[in-house]
């Protein structure tokens, strides 16, 4: 005879093996991070609004020594002329620049080992406007302190060197690219000041005590201006320890202090502007000469 129990123990032991045993089975961990994805830095809202802020005070700038120009002869009008083309063509720069245009991207390579790219947008216009700008600024300083026309050959092609260096060291693909061009750039500009403070000085000694004075500490003011540009241009575009937005802001203040500022500080302080008769007052068909001349002096 047969027990119950040893039925009920028969059937455990078929049906068990047709079931599937349960496995341990784990599960990796999903990376958060896609190994050689590149990386962007790029202007958000904080950077472009900054843009906007600074064209708007170009423009009116630009707007207030049109005004300036037309209160005085045309034979008086040199320096405003000079100034209001400055804030004109950073007026269009920052235009282009809040509007979405004159950038693009320089490819970085973060790390030879992991290649690890970094993507970082580089405002070229800024460049352009540097090319077109600074020149005009050393020439306000230059006809201010009656240099040469070789010194002032020199300074503006030192200057156009240096802005142009800087652009290629933006775009650098390696680090003995970036930094060389960088290096070459820091150069040009010691080149500009020898001449703003060696013969610059020279010359304006032949002028009244105002003028000289001007002279001083308006250039004193652009040569310390113009020492924190490649500053910032190292900790942001160089070294990359600054934001794009944060670049923006720097350069917004340097810019605003080194044209508009620059501009009402010389056009206010030096009331006696130099006259300028023949070609510019009069056209080529009279006596064809250029002479600066300071009243009084």
């Amino acid at each position: 005879m047969i027990e119950p129990t040893q039925v009920i123990e028969a059937f455990k032991k078929h049906t068990s093996s047709l079931l599937p045993l349960p496995t341990s089975t784990s599960v990796a961990p999903i990376p958060t991070v896609v190994p050689n994805r590149p990386h962007y830095e790029t202007v958000t809202e904080t950077g472009t609004k900054t843009l906007w802020v600074v064209w708007v005070v170009m423009l009116l700038s630009t707007l207030g020594f049109a005004f300036l120009a037309f209160r005085v002869p045309v034979q008086k009008r040199l320096f405003h002329v000079i100034t209001s083309f400055i804030t004109l063509f950073a007026t269009i720069s920052y235009f282009a620049m809040a509007t979405g245009d004159g950038n693009t991207f320089a490819k970085i390579v973060v790390n030879d080992s992991t290649k690890e790219i970094l993507y970082r947008q580089v405002f070229w216009a800024r460049y352009v406007d540097w090319t077109l700008t600074t020149p005009l600024l050393l020439l306000d300083l230059a006809f201010l302190a009656g240099l040469s026309g070789a010194n002032i050959l020199v300074a503006i092609v030192a200057d156009m060197v240096m802005v142009l260096l800087g652009l290629f060291a933006a775009f650098g693909k390696t680090d003995g690219q970036k930094w060389g061009y960088y290096a070459m750039a820091c150069a040009a500009m010691l080149v500009i000041f020898y001449q703003l403070v060696v013969p610059g000085r020279e010359s304006v000694r032949a002028k009244d005590g105002s003028t000289a004075k001007l002279f001083t500490s308006i250039g004193l003011f652009t040569i310390v201006l113009w020492t924190l540009y490649p500053i910032v241009w190292g900790v942001g575009e160089g070294a990359h320890r600054m934001s794009v937005d944060a670049e923006i802001i720097c350069y917004a203040i340097l810019d605003i202090l080194a044209k508009p500022v620059f501009g009402f500080w010389l056009l206010f302080a030096h009331r006696s502007a130099p006259a300028v008769e023949g070609w510019w007052s009069n056209g080529l068909g009279s006596e064809g000469s250029v002479r600066l001349d300071d009243d009084g002096a």
